[in-house]
């Protein structure tokens, strides 16, 4: 039996992909990964294939600098990184400007090359990243049965009258001009309906009879698969969902580091995690002056500066673990707080491990993931961009303070452990293929 997991190279979509794909090695089952060359280092650490695929311009293996990425896509990651100092809607509004050739970057030829890889691997059982459009079209179009796997927060899967890169909440922190949000919704729109025009062309020439579609961003596999807790999805929500499994997280397993092993050991100070994430370590500004508000309190800091050098940030106390890449799984089954930009790796871990976060959401379904974590009372969520350092340091001394929050965080950490989102991916395919057969 063979699994075959398509990825984008993108190293923060193949972590989770990949923890998932364990369920199949744990059974013997041969696993094929089809990505790129920059995180190939990853496929062979869990010891799978790699076959080759390209699904877009960029690849990113850890840390994303932009002169490391090909002309053309450099600067559309600078363009990017500026519209987040400039604000949420003016982030949203850059992200749905460049959402075609981001997200449906060569469809033809791509999904040619992705049938190929099918014919070559001859897979039992697909799954796909659910932002690898290219490839979920061509799967579609050629009717071939898969998972679909959305990574992000549910939201990035629209339903009822929602649309794509248009998130449904903010946050309370942000202060989000009504007539502003009107245009973006209505930009949103535009470029769904391009998208989708160019979906539907994309797909005719790979299958003649292939069916087309309304909203190319509502389009799903024969199972939609979320890495999220559906403890917290809004039930009204999930009423609309397609067939799904809600998975939990897919928190990966990370070998031992000596140096944060005994780090963790050298004190009993309550550990504060921080990470902007690969792309938004870019936002020294906002490190800054989170290492900022953390100086002089009673706790030890592990602090992730990814792209942003860490000279940048100021005198950091010789006490914390400072580093560009930080066994961030690791460390967070330590922490008594996470400091993060939101991305779904960072909350379904934290989660997992029962760690309560400030969120400092900085772009597409970031806000929407804030909002919920809020809403459920495990996070506080200030604004990145105009948070001081006070109003950071004390929304850090509540979250360590706070009880409830602490209680609320076991409870669902406790029912994450009880099933892996491995193992939950696993049940799910085999029943779509139980049915169909």
């Amino acid at each position: 039996m063979t699994l075959l997991v398509i990825s984008p190279d993108y190293a923060s979509h193949l972590y989770p992909l990949a923890t998932l794909a364990t369920a199949w090695a744990q059974e013997g089952e041969r696993v094929v990964v089809a990505t790129g060359p920059a995180t190939d280092a990853i496929v062979t650490g869990f010891g799978f294939e790699r076959v080759h695929l390209q699904l877009g311009r960029g690849s990113n293996p850890g840390v994303i600098r932009a002169e490391e990425q090909p002309t053309g896509e450099d600067d559309a990651l600078r363009g990017f990184f500026d519209a987040t100092r400039r604000g949420a809607l003016e982030t949203l509004e850059f992200q749905a400007r460049a959402r075609a050739d981001d997200l449906l970057w060569e469809p033809v030829q791509v999904g040619r090359a992705v049938l190929d890889v099918v014919d070559w691997v001859r897979p039992d059982t697909v799954i796909v990243d659910h932002l690898a459009f290219s490839a979920r079209l061509a799967l579609t179009a050629a009717g071939v049965p898969h998972g679909d796997v959305v990574l992000g927060h549910p939201t990035a899967l629209p339903v009822g009258e929602e649309v794509y890169g248009c998130p449904p909440a903010f946050p309370a922190a942000f202060d989000i001009d009504p007539d502003a949000l009107a245009h973006l919704r209505s930009l949103c729109e535009d470029v769904r309906d391009a998208f989708t025009r160019e979906w539907n062309a994309a797909s005719r020439a790979l299958s003649p009879s292939a069916v087309a579609v309304g909203d190319a961003f509502a389009v799903t596999g024969d199972v939609l698969l979320l890495n999220y807790p559906g403890e917290l999805h809004d039930p009204a929500r999930t009423a609309l969902l397609p067939p799904h499994r809600f998975l939990g997280s897919a928190v990966r397993g990370e070998p031992t580091d000596p140096e944060v092993s005994q780090w963790l050991a050298s004190s009993d100070q309550p550990v504060v995690y921080v990470s902007l994430g690969s792309f938004l370590s870019v936002r020294g500004d906002v490190l800054a002056r989170v290492a900022d508000a953390l100086r002089g309190l009673d706790v030890r800091v592990a602090l992730a500066h990814g792209s942003t050098p860490a000279g940048e940030l100021g005198d950091l106390p010789t006490g914390w673990l400072v580093r560009e890449v930080l066994p961030q799984v690791t460390l967070l089954e330590s922490a008594a707080l996470a400091v993060t930009h939101g991305g779904n790796n960072s909350v379904t871990e934290a989660l997992t491990a029962g760690v309560p976060m400030l969120v400092l959401p900085l772009s597409t379904d970031q806000f929407a993931g804030a909002a919920s974590l809020e809403s459920a009372g495990m996070a506080t969520v200030l604004a990145p961009n105009t948070a001081t350092p006070a109003e950071l340091r004390d929304a850090i001394r509540d979250l360590l303070e706070s009880t409830d929050t602490a209680a609320r965080l076991r409870d669902l950490a406790r029912a994450l452990h009880a099933l892996s989102g491995a193992q939950r991916a696993r049940a799910a395919l085999a029943a779509v293929q139980a049915a169909g057969s």
